[in-house]
């Protein structure tokens, strides 16, 4: 798993590319619980690339939400590939989490 970031319109963009799963969790976790801890308080997740989601996948995108939610921010995930959009759905996570299709309407619905 690589989880690129850059900013983008106002708010940190992640591409997560490979497999979030028991092994990349923890690594992951800490990438995005810096960004939050050091300030970012808009993000947009970009999945696009991101192959396969485990429950401990699950975990750190809910983790991350609950960090983003006390800062008062906001994170809006996009581009799920049909299995991750899949495994959302059945866990239920899929009406918990903002989901857009495209990049372009993440970082807007994220900055507003």
């Amino acid at each position: 798993m690589d989880i690129q970031s850059n900013e983008a319109g106002g708010c940190t963009l992640f591409t997560v590319t490979g497999r979030l799963d028991a092994s990349s969790a923890a690594s992951a976790e800490a990438t995005l619980a810096g960004a939050v801890e050091g300030g970012a308080t808009r993000l947009v997740l970009n999945l696009a690339s991101l192959d396969y989601i485990s429950s401990a996948g699950l975990r750190v995108l809910l983790a991350t939400a609950k960090r983003v939610a006390r800062q008062s921010g906001k994170l809006v995930l996009c581009e799920l590939q049909s299995g991750v959009r899949e495994v959302l759905a059945i866990s239920g996570l899929l009406s918990v989490f903002a989901v857009v299709d495209t990049q372009a309407e993440a970082l807007s619905m994220a900055a507003s």
